[in-house]
Protein backbone atom coordinates (compact mmCIF):
# COMPACT_ATOMS: atom_id res chain seq x y z
CA UNK A 1 0.00 0.00 0.00
CA UNK A 2 1.27 3.32 -0.75
CA UNK A 3 0.42 6.23 1.10
CA UNK A 4 1.24 10.14 0.01
CA UNK A 5 2.35 12.50 2.56
CA UNK A 6 -0.97 13.72 2.81
CA UNK A 7 -2.62 10.76 3.51
CA UNK A 8 -0.35 10.12 6.46
CA UNK A 9 -0.92 13.34 8.22
CA UNK A 10 -4.28 12.77 7.65
CA UNK A 11 -4.60 9.32 9.89
CA UNK A 12 -2.13 10.49 12.19
CA UNK A 13 -4.72 13.68 12.94
CA UNK A 14 -7.35 10.58 13.23
CA UNK A 15 -5.37 9.01 15.22
CA UNK A 16 -4.50 11.70 17.57
CA UNK A 17 -8.21 12.98 17.61
CA UNK A 18 -9.28 9.65 18.86
CA UNK A 19 -7.17 9.36 21.58
CA UNK A 20 -9.12 10.03 25.18
CA UNK A 21 -7.15 11.50 27.80
CA UNK A 22 -6.59 9.24 30.38
CA UNK A 23 -5.85 12.04 33.03
CA UNK A 24 -8.04 13.45 34.93
CA UNK A 25 -8.22 15.37 38.35
CA UNK A 26 -10.92 17.16 40.52
CA UNK A 27 -9.62 19.52 42.35
CA UNK A 28 -10.46 21.64 46.04
CA UNK A 29 -11.78 25.27 45.82
CA UNK A 30 -8.52 26.04 47.19
CA UNK A 31 -6.64 25.08 44.32
CA UNK A 32 -8.93 25.72 41.82
CA UNK A 33 -9.06 29.59 43.05
CA UNK A 34 -4.88 29.37 43.75
CA UNK A 35 -4.29 28.63 39.59
CA UNK A 36 -7.53 30.86 38.71
CA UNK A 37 -5.66 33.56 40.04
CA UNK A 38 -2.10 32.27 38.81
CA UNK A 39 -3.79 32.34 35.19
CA UNK A 40 -5.35 36.09 35.49
CA UNK A 41 -8.34 35.34 35.62
CA UNK A 42 -9.12 37.32 39.06
CA UNK A 43 -10.51 40.70 37.68
CA UNK A 44 -10.50 39.29 34.02
CA UNK A 45 -13.46 41.33 31.59
CA UNK A 46 -14.90 42.60 35.00
CA UNK A 47 -15.35 38.96 36.53
CA UNK A 48 -14.01 38.54 39.76
CA UNK A 49 -12.21 35.19 41.36
CA UNK A 50 -15.24 34.09 42.96
CA UNK A 51 -17.39 34.10 39.70
CA UNK A 52 -14.94 31.99 37.75
CA UNK A 53 -14.78 29.32 40.92
CA UNK A 54 -18.64 29.15 40.80
CA UNK A 55 -18.54 28.44 36.97
CA UNK A 56 -16.26 25.79 37.26
CA UNK A 57 -17.65 24.32 39.93
CA UNK A 58 -21.49 24.11 38.74
CA UNK A 59 -20.49 23.29 35.35
CA UNK A 60 -17.75 20.51 36.21
CA UNK A 61 -17.46 20.04 40.31
CA UNK A 62 -14.26 21.23 39.42
CA UNK A 63 -13.32 17.72 37.17
CA UNK A 64 -10.72 18.34 34.56
CA UNK A 65 -12.35 15.19 32.50
CA UNK A 66 -16.05 16.42 32.73
CA UNK A 67 -18.05 16.12 29.74
CA UNK A 68 -21.71 15.67 28.62
CA UNK A 69 -23.56 15.67 25.67
CA UNK A 70 -26.86 17.43 24.52
CA UNK A 71 -29.44 16.18 22.43
CA UNK A 72 -28.30 17.47 19.35
CA UNK A 73 -25.34 15.46 19.73
CA UNK A 74 -22.97 18.56 20.97
CA UNK A 75 -20.53 18.08 24.21
CA UNK A 76 -19.30 20.38 26.66
CA UNK A 77 -16.07 19.46 27.90
CA UNK A 78 -13.71 20.12 30.80
CA UNK A 79 -13.60 22.14 33.87
CA UNK A 80 -15.45 25.29 32.42
CA UNK A 81 -17.64 22.66 30.22
CA UNK A 82 -17.17 24.22 26.85
CA UNK A 83 -19.21 23.71 24.00
CA UNK A 84 -17.57 21.85 20.72
CA UNK A 85 -19.94 23.77 18.73
CA UNK A 86 -17.85 26.62 18.15
CA UNK A 87 -14.93 26.64 20.25
CA UNK A 88 -12.83 23.50 20.00
CA UNK A 89 -12.36 20.85 17.14
CA UNK A 90 -13.88 17.48 18.25
CA UNK A 91 -12.60 15.67 14.79
CA UNK A 92 -15.82 14.63 13.82
CA UNK A 93 -17.77 17.42 12.43
CA UNK A 94 -16.82 20.55 10.81
CA UNK A 95 -16.69 23.28 13.33
CA UNK A 96 -15.38 26.85 13.76
CA UNK A 97 -12.69 26.25 16.47
CA UNK A 98 -12.19 29.73 17.93
CA UNK A 99 -9.85 28.27 20.65
CA UNK A 100 -7.62 26.71 17.63
CA UNK A 101 -7.13 23.79 20.47
CA UNK A 102 -8.58 19.78 20.23
CA UNK A 103 -11.51 19.43 21.95
CA UNK A 104 -9.63 16.21 23.97
CA UNK A 105 -7.17 19.14 25.46
CA UNK A 106 -10.00 20.25 27.43
CA UNK A 107 -10.13 16.94 29.20
CA UNK A 108 -6.51 16.72 30.91
CA UNK A 109 -4.88 18.59 33.76
CA UNK A 110 -3.53 21.43 32.13
CA UNK A 111 -5.72 24.08 32.63
CA UNK A 112 -4.15 26.66 30.81
CA UNK A 113 -6.24 25.60 27.27
CA UNK A 114 -9.28 25.44 29.03
CA UNK A 115 -8.65 28.75 30.90
CA UNK A 116 -7.57 30.25 27.27
CA UNK A 117 -10.75 29.77 26.16
CA UNK A 118 -12.87 30.69 29.11
CA UNK A 119 -11.28 34.33 28.54
CA UNK A 120 -12.18 34.01 24.84
CA UNK A 121 -15.58 32.97 25.21
CA UNK A 122 -16.33 35.54 28.36
CA UNK A 123 -15.68 38.40 25.84
CA UNK A 124 -18.67 37.82 23.99
CA UNK A 125 -21.07 39.68 24.06
CA UNK A 126 -22.79 37.55 26.57
CA UNK A 127 -20.33 37.50 29.25
CA UNK A 128 -20.26 34.67 31.51
CA UNK A 129 -23.69 34.60 30.80
CA UNK A 130 -22.23 32.36 27.36
CA UNK A 131 -22.66 29.38 30.26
Amino acid sequence: MYLTRNSVLVVFSLISCSLASSEAEIYSWCEIAHLFQQNGLDGYWGYQLADWVCLAYYASGFNTAASDYEADRNSNNGIFHINIRCWCNDCHTPLINKCKIHCTDLLNTDLKDDIACAMRIVRQPQGLASW
